[in-house]
C-alpha cells in the first residue's frame, strides 16, 4: 500500500497496533505463569483482557476503513516480545522476585510502544475529523496508561522492594 495521505498513514498504524497488541497477547499467558507475585499475575491476566478488547476495538476501525486487519506485521513489537521472552522467561533467575522485576520491564517496554502507537493514532484520528474513532482511540490511550501506572505501583509497592532484598 502506498502511503499518499495523513488517512493512509492513520490506516497503517492501526494495523500495526493490531500486529503489536496480538503478538504481546501472545506472551501474556507465559509472563502470567512465569510470576511469582499475585498481584503481579493478577495484573498481567487483565492486561491480556485489556489487549484482547483493544484488538476487537483495532479491528472494528480498520474493517470500517475498508482494510485488512492482518495488513502489516509489526516489526518493533516482534522485537519487544523476543526481549520480553528472553530476559524475562528463558533467563536464568536465581530470585523469583528478580524474575518478576524483570517480568515487568518487559512488559511496561511492551506497554510503552502501544501508548505511543495509540496516542499518535488518535492524533491522527482528530486531524481527519473521526471524532467517534478519536474519542475510542484515546479510551485505549488511557487505558494503557492506567495499565502501565498499576504495573509501576506493583514494581513500587512490592516487587522491586522484595526484589533487592
Amino acid at each position: 500500500m502506498s502511503l499518499n495521505s495523513l488517512k493512509d498513514v492513520y490506516v497503517d498504524q492501526l494495523q500495526d497496533l493490531y500486529s503489536a497488541c496480538a503478538q504481546s497477547h501472545a506472551v501474556m499467558d507465559d509472563l502470567a505463569g512465569a510470576a511469582e507475585n499475585d498481584d503481579l499475575r493478577a495484573a498481567l491476566e487483565a492486561g491480556k483482557d485489556g489487549i484482547a478488547d483493544g484488538m476487537s476495538k483495532l479491528e472494528h476501525l480498520i474493517s470500517g476503513h475498508g482494510a485488512e486487519v492482518g495488513g502489516e506485521h509489526c516489526k518493533g513489537m516482534e522485537g519487544l516480545v523476543a526481549e520480553a521472552r528472553a530476559h524475562g522467561l528463558e533467563e536464568d533467575f536465581g530470585d523469583a522476585d528478580a524474575r518478576d522485576a524483570m517480568i515487568i520491564t518487559q512488559y511496561q517496554r511492551m506497554a510503552h510502544y502501544a501508548i505511543a502507537g495509540y496516542g499518535c493514532c488518535a492524533a491522527f484520528a482528530n486531524r481527519l475529523d473521526f471524532m467517534d474513532e478519536a474519542e475510542t482511540l484515546s479510551q485505549m490511550l488511557e487505558a494503557a496508561y492506567s495499565g502501565d501506572r498499576h504495573f509501576s505501583g506493583i514494581a513500587q509497592g512490592q516487587v522491586n522492594r522484595a526484589a533487592a532484598e
